[in-house]
């Protein structure tokens, strides 16, 4: 006999198949209702994990936000303090709708580099105004140029000095000279307890904000302690002017 003239199986009897298919039914759903019901951590780990996999911004996104979140109440107990400028330290738009404000050292690399980002910003964006705060936390040098540059901003001229002082270099008894010439100001200053009052305020503040260093932005409610760039810096001006 051949394959071809055996007889198919009979199919089994209804009342065998039924149940079974009943039974994988059965069995399908308990498993989704103890995935859902029973394992809801165990799932919602694993979609976690894969969005952070798929998308590491995420982390960083969240980090931001828990930041943000922590030092709300003091950017609202200290928001006056922060924004308002000491002498003319500040630049940008007389009657702004956004401040930034930024902690700087004139010894900070990193200061230097944000330089054209912040002067890119101002000048592309007719409401922003930057206000700039005095931290010299790298050496006695750092904490000379911060006093005179303060002596600048009570003069009026703090940008005279300011920029002067960042192209010339490292600060130093030459390079100051040099920046307060061009402010027309004296290099060593007379002791003013108004400079001293400021440099503690500053001190007091960048702490509260947690910094760890320079530069330090805040703008709106956003506290970024780093040399973020152009693109960071643009955004959180334009998600502070959203917020209003």
């Amino acid at each position: 006999m051949t394959d071809d003239d055996r007889v198919p199986a009979a199919p089994p009897p209804r009342s065998v198949v039924w149940p079974a298919l009943a039974g994988g039914i059965v069995g399908a759903l308990i498993t989704a209702a103890l995935l859902v019901f029973a394992a809801p951590q165990w799932l919602s780990s694993r979609i976690v994990r894969s969005g952070m996999l798929a998308d590491p911004q995420i982390l960083a996104d969240a980090a931001d936000a828990l930041r943000d979140r922590q030092y709300e109440p003091t950017l609202a107990a200290n928001r006056a303090a922060l924004e308002t400028p000491f002498g003319s330290s500040w630049k940008g738009a007389a009657k702004p709708d956004v401040v930034m404000v930024e902690f700087f050292d004139y010894a900070c690399p990193y200061c230097r580099t944000s330089l054209p980002h912040i002067e890119r910003l101002i000048n592309e964006d007719k409401g922003l105004r930057v206000v700039f705060r005095e931290l010299p936390i790298l050496g006695p040098d750092s904490v000379a140029a911060a006093r005179v540059s303060l002596a600048a901003s009570r003069a009026g001229r703090f940008n005279q000095f300011h920029d002067t002082l960042f192209a010339a270099g490292r600060p130093g008894a030459e390079t100051i000279g040099a920046a307060a010439r061009a402010a027309a100001i004296a290099p060593t200053p007379p002791a003013d307890p108004a400079i001293e009052a400021e440099l503690k305020r500053n001190f007091e503040l960048a702490s509260k904000l947690g910094a760890t260093g320079t530069p330090l932005f805040i703008v709106g409610d956003r506290v970024i302690n780093s040399a973020a760039g152009y693109d960071a810096l643009k955004k959180a001006v334009e998600d502070a002017r959203a917020r209003g």
